[in-house]
């Protein structure tokens, strides 16, 4: 389905009056206002096509009604995030769950949702349908060349279906590691990964990118090839320029100061972007900014004094996308929530006063300096990235809209109440 602009449009004209008081209030205080707003309006995250359908646990998965039975109706629903909220004007694919068949078609589908092709994300952690060798024990670090060979020729074919797409970047995260003490040679691992990326990388297109995720734990629990950052890190210069490190906000050890490690990549000009998500234990890949949202705030407060720092544009000069698995939610209502989550945390970041901050670290002024995140933090920027919204053409409030306009009930029409998505 396609939602029509002039629906929007009326839903705006209803809310118009409340958000109009709100924005007034809040942009009484903001400096460079209409710089503050450019920036929001420009900031889009990419939506991931395997978070559109039920996701689910290891115990079971409960789909739900409406899911997108193929890539085109995967289109589609980003394209009814777009037209909501103006800020998901992207989509990764993961392959082969979702191979466009013909990619000029694929393609035109987008465009008429006034969508492009974000990065490509490879799957070697799982066995696909008639696969000659298994990746149960490792994909790019197998102890077996031909399993090694398999797996690089995989990604190799995931950049030419990119090509075709209009994508330029390749994302990489491995399964690859160990569960027992013994079971695997680190250092030989380790060589054996950075061979096999070596030949991924002399695949790659002039402009563009292969970023490297890492993850400390699971499917592996004793080590994981690509740990965390330092290791992803290590690959990334030993590859090349095209080569950086790509951050899952779920991929952490409890407790890992992210915004640090944020801080010492974009030093380092080696931050690929980021995959957006929550958790309380792990890599629960819950809605973005529900458990931990002051983090998300830290993280875009490092992200935005560092890029400035280097004169990068906010917008585009690094990868913004979600990666998330949503269990009980619907998982566009849960996208929107998740992409306003990641808006309201720059936006914020956006208003700390800088130059008081570096004066206050200069003065070792703790008290300060915590005052001066947390007065940015506590503003309620929530009617600056509505206004930022609506200039772009989209719906002041797009979780109000979607439920006024019955999207899911539509949805549901069309496609049946018992679909199961594709892919994931």
């Amino acid at each position: 389905m396609q939602i029509e602009k002039y629906k929007i449009d009326e839903l705006n004209h209803q809310a118009s009056g409340k958000h109009q008081r709100a924005f007034e209030y809040v942009a009484a205080d903001v400096k460079d206002l209409d710089s503050v707003l450019a920036k929001l309006e420009a900031f889009n995250v990419a939506i991931p096509s395997w978070a559109l359908g039920t996701g689910g646990t290891r115990f079971g998965r409960f789909s739900g009604g409406g899911e997108p039975r193929s890539l085109e109706e995967k289109i589609e629903d980003v394209g009814a995030i777009q037209a909501l909220n103006k800020s998901s004007n992207s989509i990764s694919l993961h392959i082969p769950w979702d191979i466009p068949s013909n990619a000029d078609a694929i393609k035109a589908a987008a465009a008429h949702h006034g969508l492009r092709f974000d990065a490509v994300n490879s799957n070697t952690f799982q066995d696909q349908k008639d696969q000659q060798h298994s990746f149960k024990y490792g994909s790019l670090h197998h102890v077996d060349k031909a399993v090694r060979k398999q797996a690089v020729e995989h990604n190799i074919e995931v950049i030419k279906y990119g090509i075709e797409l209009g994508s330029n970047a390749l994302s990489v995260w491995l399964a690859d590691g160990s569960n027992f003490p013994g079971q695997l040679n680190f250092r030989g691992a380790f060589q054996n990964t950075l061979e096999s990326l070596q030949e991924i990388y002399e695949a790659l297109p002039d402009d563009w990118k292969v970023w490297v995720e890492y993850k400390p734990y699971e499917p592996n629990f004793y080590s994981t090839t690509i740990g965390d950052w330092g290791q992803s890190l290590l690959l990334a210069n030993k590859l090349g320029p095209k080569a950086s490190t790509l951050v899952d906000l779920g991929h952490h050890l409890p407790n890992t100061n992210i915004e640090q490690i944020v801080s010492l990549l974009l030093m380092e000009g080696k931050l690929a972007g980021f995959h957006f998500n929550d958790s309380k234990y792990g890599d629960d890949d819950l809605t973005v900014g529900s458990i931990n949202p002051y983090q998300l705030f830290l993280i875009f407060n490092e992200l935005v004094e560092g890029m400035d720092a280097r004169g990068m544009t906010h917008a585009t000069d690094i990868g913004w996308m979600i990666d998330a698995s949503h269990n009980l939610k619907d998982p566009i209502e849960d996208l929107i929530q998740s992409v306003e989550a990641i808006k309201i945390a720059y936006a914020q970041a956006l208003l700390v006063d800088t130059a008081a901050l570096k004066a206050a670290q200069a003065a070792n002024d703790a008290v300060q300096a915590q005052e001066i995140l947390q007065a940015a933090y506590r503003t309620d920027v929530r009617s600056l990235v509505a206004e930022a919204r609506l200039r772009a053409g989209g719906a002041i409030d797009p979780l109000a809209a979607y439920r006024s306009l019955d999207v899911r009930g539509n949805l549901i029409k069309e496609r049946g109440a018992k679909t199961v998505a594709t892919g994931l």
